[in-house]
């Protein structure tokens, strides 16, 4: 195997004997940095292209013949897409629409190693610039637990008796406190373990990156055997509530968050629910 690494190309690993100089690999590259070599040679990467380089792994991906390695992206760390476990059009439909919120969760601690399982595969989720700057702060300890609920509703105290157009936009904040003053968790539900997705502030796509990849872990947690529900309440606390803040701890400079539930689901789903038509704008 002729492989070709040369001072312009310092990323990239070219198969000579393999490549077809198809030049797919540069018309797919999202920055423009890999060139056919005088027009139709082979593919290298332009002068200063590791400077602005992705880490996409589009290039290698792309490859028919598989033909072309990247240094950060090696083609060993990149399994072939295997048709025989690919899912229909209406597995797919299926699978999303059978995606339900859990509030109601066994009182059964969830495997530390099944949460790495799920944030490794919501590591996959698309990120701006493939910043790829999403960290996780994970709580696994009940009373912990029941304390940041505790918490947000000191929170919603706070806000009852600060501003009373606060409990006109949001009716349901006395039901919740007297819910909470009944022995009744209904902001976080008793979950076994909390996750937090978190972006650091300069990241300017950190919101829809960690909403993404929660959204990816949302969708493989049932096949986990596992519930998810989005803490809406908690993140209310946490935008604007220090000892929420202070309690939950977050990475220094992470100031783009969101909260999910997560447990072993009480009740199993045997039905679809539909949604509202969709409003299209066709332009």
């Amino acid at each position: 195997m002729n492989l070709q690494c040369t001072k312009n190309m310092q990323l990239l690993i070219n198969d000579e004997s393999t490549c077809k100089k198809d030049g797919i690999c540069a018309n797919e590259c999202p920055v423009a940095i890999i060139r056919l070599k005088d027009g139709n040679g082979f593919p290298e990467m332009v002068q200063g292209g590791e400077g602005i380089c992705l880490l996409c792994g589009h290039c290698v991906a792309v490859c028919p013949q598989g033909a072309l390695s990247h240094i950060k992206v090696p083609i060993e760390e990149c399994p072939p897409i295997l048709k025989e476990v690919e899912i229909s059009e209406e597995q797919a439909i299926q699978f999303l629409r059978s995606r339900r919120s859990v509030r109601f969760f066994k009182n059964r601690p969830v495997e530390k190693e099944k949460i790495q399982r799920l944030i490794e595969a919501a590591r996959y989720a698309p990120t701006g610039s493939n910043s790829q700057s999403i960290e996780w702060t994970v709580f696994t300890d009940k009373t912990e637990i029941r304390n940041l609920a505790g918490l947000t509703v000191e929170w919603m105290k706070n806000v009852r008796e600060a501003n009373s157009q606060a409990i006109a936009d949001f009716p349901y904040i006395p039901m919740i406190i007297a819910a909470w003053e009944m022995g009744m968790d209904v902001v976080l539900r008793e979950a076994p373990a909390l996750i937090i997705a978190s972006a650091p502030q300069k990241n300017t796509s950190g919101m829809t990156d960690l909403s993404i990849s929660l959204s990816y872990l949302d969708l493989i947690a049932p096949k986990l055997g596992l519930g998810t529900c989005w803490a809406g309440l908690l993140q209310g606390g946490l935008t604007s509530w220090k000892p929420l803040k202070d309690a939950v701890g977050l990475p220094e400079g992470h100031s783009q968050h969101y909260p999910m539930m997560l447990g072993y689901s009480k009740y199993k789903y045997f039905r679809l629910p539909e949604r509202k038509l969709p409003k299209i704008n066709w332009k």
